[in-house]
């Protein structure tokens, strides 16, 4: 039967789920603020090895990541159909996937780790570095994509406050071992960078265990450990998660490929956009949050065939995402000489970045619309379309078009960050075309 709910309601459900994941994201770089203090008293190369391996180690996880996506989607539709008892199905598949996948995997980039940077890094101080860390970091992929999975479960039945706590606790656990195993405190050996990664991953391994526990007190109901979903059900996460995590993963290539691009212009270009990259993912997270919510709440409407309250969804969600980025994008765009010169001492750097970060702050709002938008489709089911189109603008349209900006014709930074607002606001776009003709209502997960 399909139910009203009325606005203040729907506001009220968008932000108890958004909440905490934003909560649980400015955790997350607060951590990263931290942990770069600590690496950045064992020196430059220290500092490099960290930063390199730690993107690597990303891409790695960002082959499971899409599990997350998996669980996400069919948790939340089953919630809707009132199989609550059946919503833990799919997360018992996706941990079970992760420990016949992620495990062997991490264990082949273990060994091969060494080789793998000397080919990446051309500076022996820096591989030197980079290998033990990288080393310790690729034993906690198993507990990274697991957590991601739980956070999955989590969204899902809109009890994303378990994750924040948890990811809290990960977070300061993460900082005392840093500050115990880098430099040797409380009696045990000094590790340097190395203890920085272990302390990473012994922090992972504990949420992993902290998420598997609650999820046995307050997932029993949903059916966690008990039954594993059948072979259709498995088929429908693989075929939901595949094009997620490689979308992902490609996106994150994307990056490190603009990157080289930016580095043919000048070095003063390349931190200027070392600076507005980290600025923007962080004016991103309520996006992030805002999508999740909208994934959610979209795959649940579906689960009660009622296709047109999630399309609403979607709507109502990129609407408050609208308003909040706003909020961020304004003093970006008043104030971005103050902002950037916080992170920026080179006055050729900080010249370079001020144009860019305006037209960052200007196109922000129709981005929010845009990651919205992708998120209700992955939440409809459309993963394959969403990586379609982001793999296709990204790849085709927006880095050959940087190359030509940049390296061939010599154009400045700001032109390459128009190029890049023009291309991210296009795919928003083509993301609000493709949730309006509603082809994505039949999809069965």
């Amino acid at each position: 039967m399909k139910r009203f709910i009325p606005q203040r309601d729907r506001r009220r459900q968008v932000m108890a789920i958004s909440i905490p994941i934003i909560g649980a994201m400015i955790s997350q770089n607060i951590l990263n603020l931290v942990d770069s203090a600590m690496v950045a008293h064992l020196g430059s190369p220290a500092m490099a090895a960290v930063g390199i391996s730690s993107f690597l180690n990303f891409m790695a996880v960002a082959i499971f990541m899409g599990l997350a996506t998996g669980v996400q989607v069919i948790v939340a539709r089953r919630i809707g159909e009132e199989r609550e008892h059946e919503a833990a199905i799919p997360l018992n598949g996706a941990l079970l996937l992760n420990l016949l996948f992620a495990l062997p995997v991490s264990i082949l980039l273990f060994y091969t780790a060494p080789q793998s940077l000397s080919l990446i890094i051309s500076d022996p101080a820096v591989v030197a570095e980079a290998v033990p860390y990288m080393e310790m970091r690729l034993l906690g992929v198993l507990a990274i994509a697991s957590n991601f999975c739980f956070r999955g479960f989590w969204s899902g039945i809109k009890k994303t406050q378990y994750y924040m706590w948890v990811l809290f606790g990960i977070h300061a656990l993460n900082i005392l071992l840093n500050y115990t195993l880098i430099y040797g405190n409380f009696g045990f050996p000094e590790m340097g960078v190395k203890g920085a990664g272990l302390g990473t991953t012994i922090s992972m391994i504990v949420g992993t265990i902290c998420h598997f526990t609650l999820c046995l007190y307050k997932g029993k109901k949903y059916g966690f450990m008990h039954g594993l979903p059948s072979m259709e059900s498995i088929r429908n996460i693989v075929k939901l998660s595949v094009p997620a995590s490689m979308q992902q993963f490609f996106f994150a290539a994307g990056f490190t490929t603009l990157f080289w691009i930016i580095s043919k212009i000048g070095t003063d270009s390349l931190a200027a956009a070392n600076v507005l990259t980290n600025l923007t993912l962080v004016a991103y997270l309520p996006c992030i949050a805002f999508g999740m919510s909208a994934s959610t709440l979209v795959s649940e409407a579906l689960g009660r065939k009622n296709s047109e309250d999630a399309y609403q969804w979607g709507w109502d969600v990129s609407t408050i995402a609208m308003v909040a980025i706003t909020l961020i994008a304004i003093p970006l765009f008043l104030f971005s000489e103050p902002i950037l010169s916080i992170f920026l001492v080179e006055a050729d750097a900080l010249a370079i970045a001020q144009t860019p970060l305006k037209i960052v702050a200007i196109g922000l709002p129709l981005e929010a619309l845009g990651m919205v938008m992708m998120s209700a489709l992955m939440g409809a089911g459309a993963t394959k379309v969403v990586m379609k189109v982001s793999m296709g603008m990204q790849w085709l349209i927006f880095l050959p078009v940087a190359w030509f900006i940049g390296p061939v014709f010599g154009y400045s930074l700001s032109m390459i960050w128009l190029a890049q607002a023009v291309y991210r606001v296009s795919q928003s776009i083509v993301y609000a075309k493709l949730w309006s003709n509603k082809q994505w209502a039949n999809i069965n997960v």
